[in-house]
């Protein structure tokens, strides 16, 4: 076998690993959306989703996230071209859009505790921080995925070894984004409007 075929089969493995993993991440979201479907109305006297959620608020972090995902699909783009300063230009816009998703996110966390409303108040807003803050350590850890693969390019080039890393975070991060779209509709649209 030829180096080039043993880099491919290992590749395809690769891939099919992470495939798994993003497998077992829809099953832990699920339960978790789960959860706060059973939760949502047990609220122990406290305060629902539509006393505090802002709506205007979060379609600014969804409009920010879905951005991101625009900019890392331009970033795969670039990376699969071996287009070195372009991938930069593209990582560097998806890491700045997702620190200011991630800021947004962990201000509305700071302001709901400062009033009183943590994860220890009721069932709603254990599972609303558990859903929520889950999908911003997700969010987390893409970040820290963005700047690891930035140093690796960095010193060892732009390879197709390093454009196939790319394409996974890229999957990634797009999933991070659908998971978004439910949480966006499920807790704050629906928790909005009932």
């Amino acid at each position: 076998m030829t180096a080039a075929a043993h880099e491919a089969r290992a590749n395809d493995r690769s891939i099919f690993g992470f495939w798994v993993y993003l497998m077992t991440d829809l099953i832990m979201f699920a339960g978790l959306f789960a959860a706060f479907a059973v939760l949502r109305n047990n609220t122990f006297g406290g305060p629902a989703g539509h006393d505090f959620f802002n709506l205007p608020f979060v379609l600014e972090e969804t409009m920010i996230l879905l951005t991101s995902s625009f900019s890392c699909g331009l970033m795969t783009l670039a990376a699969n071209r071996g287009d070195k300063k372009q991938t930069f230009l593209w990582l560097a816009a998806t890491f700045v859009l997702g620190v200011s998703f991630l800021t947004l996110e962990l201000g509305e966390f700071s302001r709901l505790v400062a009033a009183g409303n943590g994860w220890t108040r009721s069932a709603f807003l254990s599972s609303y921080f558990a859903l929520v803050g889950t999908h911003g350590l997700h969010i987390a850890v893409g970040l820290l995925w963005i700047a690891v693969a930035a140093v690796q390019i960095w010193i060892r080039d732009l390879t197709p070894f390093t454009a196939s890393k790319l394409n996974r975070f890229a999957l990634f991060w797009h999933f991070l984004d659908l998971v978004w779209i439910f949480i966006f509709t499920i807790v704050y649209l629906m928790g909005a409007a009932l």
